[in-house]
């Protein structure tokens, strides 16, 4: 039998691709043909699949976003139609949103189109309505229509550059990764920005000291939301030297904002009641004092604390309206995901069979009413109610069960949830 030469012994293992051997290596793998490869060459490996597999789909995307065309483009009312399905009453926000998402398909596809000497603006919006009202559910109804990328930012974890928290140029990531890296699709997009108002300046008066989570954004939303080019890490985070960036343009990303304003009604009673004579007085006898904000004004938003120059960059200006009991039970059983819906599917699962007597919605509702939180307080409401039962249904032998008025009564005052009031 021969002698082993050595040259197989682990003291003379070496990669086969890189030709290091076991001692430069922090590990070495050896195939059944007695091949190896060691782990720097198995990560360079990983890095490029990587890379291709994200070529591909950026020419993917690509292909996708530049086929867009006139006739594919969803008329308002079709817009409109599908926000029905899902969010009740609003009928005044819904239309605004429809038109601008309309106006935006539009506006693509007049900037593809060569010799088009017209350029069209786009005409971002602000949402103002009390809490619980839908603002974010049509943000997120109308992402679930569109051809375009969409994401939705808070503008509460925004700061100015250099600061502990998010740059303003961090919801360019978002919109870059949902538009699955794809710089074309991205520049097409569409933003929804929350709780805009939390950025209001303390006064109504220009800062002299840094207000980094407050004016300091609002200046930093200047040119975004007007349209420029801006560097943006890929993979969001903050900026560092290293990183690598990618360059994206602005110009044709509609920016749609919602807030609640808290306290706004009474800057725009004051308004209204100092126009109450002269030249473009309002008739006070006509003044809808349970909707104030369908009198809402630009100058309103500017007196709350957004800067001049952010209020002229967000030109329509739409409100919700405050829900009523009509419209909460309403939300309760019509829209597609209603929550008493939601409830008989999550049974339904166990194989139960879920009622909810009409006595038992309209207290439900009384109860939202007097917790004053919109449609968020007929879940918070239902979550108490159902809480023992769904974590004592899926054990027990049962088929049926009705939600009486009697029994919704039980729960609630037995729930935490009392302390609401």
């Amino acid at each position: 039998m021969a002698k082993n030469s050595g040259k197989n012994s682990p003291k003379h293992e070496h990669c086969s691709f890189c030709g290091r051997g076991r001692d430069s290596v922090k590990v070495l793998f050896q195939g059944a043909d007695g091949s190896n490869i060691c782990n720097d060459c198995i990560e360079m490996g990983y890095k490029s699949l990587e890379s291709s597999e994200l070529t591909s789909k950026q020419e993917k995307r690509g292909a996708k976003s530049s086929s867009f065309k006139a006739e594919d483009i969803l008329k308002p009312q079709q817009i409109h139609d599908f926000l029905d399905s899902y969010v009740v009453g609003q009928n005044s926000a819904k239309r605004s949103i429809a038109v601008a998402v309309y106006n935006h398909y539009k506006r693509l596809v007049a900037a593809d189109s060569a010799g088009d000497d017209v350029e069209l603006d786009k005409s971002n919006i602000v949402l103002v309505g009390p809490t619980g009202t839908g603002k974010t559910l049509i943000a997120r109804t109308i992402a679930r229509l569109l051809g375009v990328p969409f994401t939705i930012v808070d503008a509460t974890v925004l700061t100015q550059a250099g600061y502990v928290g998010e740059d303003v140029e961090s919801i360019l990531s978002r919109l870059y990764q949902a538009s699955g890296y794809d710089v074309e699709a991205t520049e097409r997009g569409i933003i929804f920005i929350d709780e805009i108002d939390k950025i209001a300046r303390k006064g109504d008066n220009p800062s002299i000291t840094r207000d980094v989570s407050g004016e300091g954004v609002q200046q930093a939303l200047l040119k975004i939301l007007e349209g420029t080019v801006v560097n943006v890490a890929p993979e969001g985070g903050r900026k560092h030297p290293e990183q690598k960036f990618v360059q994206i343009n602005t110009k044709n990303i509609l920016f749609i904002c919602g807030g609640a304003f808290d306290g706004i009604e009474r800057r725009i009673a004051q308004r209204l009641g100092s126009n109450a004579i002269g030249y473009g007085k309002v008739n006070v006898a006509q003044f809808d004092r349970k909707n104030t904000l369908k009198y809402i004004q630009p100058q309103d938003i500017k007196g709350y604390g957004l800067i001049p120059e952010l209020v002229g960059r967000l030109p329509v200006i739409t409100y919700l309206e405050p829900l009523s009991r009509q419209v909460l039970r309403s939300i309760l059983t019509e829209p597609k995901n209603a929550i008493i819906r939601q409830y008989n599917r999550l049974f339904e699962m166990d194989g139960i069979e879920l009622t909810f007597e009409e006595q038992a919605l309209d207290y439900i509702v009384d109860k939202a009413i007097e917790f004053n939180l919109g449609a968020r307080g007929l879940r918070s409401i239902c979550e108490a109610i159902m809480k023992d039962l769904m974590f004592e249904a899926p054990s027990a032998d049962i088929k049926s069960f009705t939600i009486t008025k009697q029994y919704a009564e039980q729960k609630l005052e037995q729930s935490d949830s009392t302390l609401l009031k």
